[in-house]
């Protein structure tokens, strides 16, 4: 699933909740969101999504707007934010009090992530190359030697 600019977009956000006036079932808000039913079970045990309604049948009854931040949320998981760090910058963006510039840090962090694991990559790689370099040689580090 790619993220789409309007995942992000806080005025489209605040527009979903604003019109989160319908109810819908499980199913439907997995359909509408790309993710299995199981998956919005997660995410509201996790604190992704409100603790939806029961209806008298014991049915979830979710909000619209959960189909909204659920994309949301797997905007910023594809983004590189753990499911720990979606939880909290959502948590910040529902206390209201969450900008840009209160939040950027959220993804500067990520990149930092990010740019660690490129790091630790190259020397992976290099290694790799070595090692080749050294089989191509005959000098395979991974072949047993014969005992003598």
């Amino acid at each position: 699933m790619a993220l789409s600019a309007t995942a992000l977009d806080p005025k489209v956000w605040s527009t979903v909740q604003s019109q989160g006036m319908r109810h819908v079932k499980i199913g439907q808000v997995a359909g509408e969101a790309g993710v299995s039913v199981d998956t919005v079970r997660f995410y509201e045990r996790r604190g992704v999504l409100p603790a939806a309604e029961r209806r008298p049948s014991g049915y979830r009854d979710f909000d619209a707007a959960a189909v909204e931040r659920i994309r949301l949320a797997k905007g910023l998981q594809e983004l590189g934010f753990t499911l720990d760090e979606v939880v909290d910058a959502l948590a910040a963006h529902d206390a209201g009090d969450a900008t840009c510039d209160s939040e950027r840090w959220r993804l500067e962090a990520v990149v930092e992530r990010i740019d660690a694991r490129m790091a630790e990559l190259g020397r992976v790689r290099r290694a790799a190359l070595e090692s080749l370099e050294e089989c191509r040689a005959g000098h395979c580090r991974f072949v047993p030697r014969p005992a003598r």
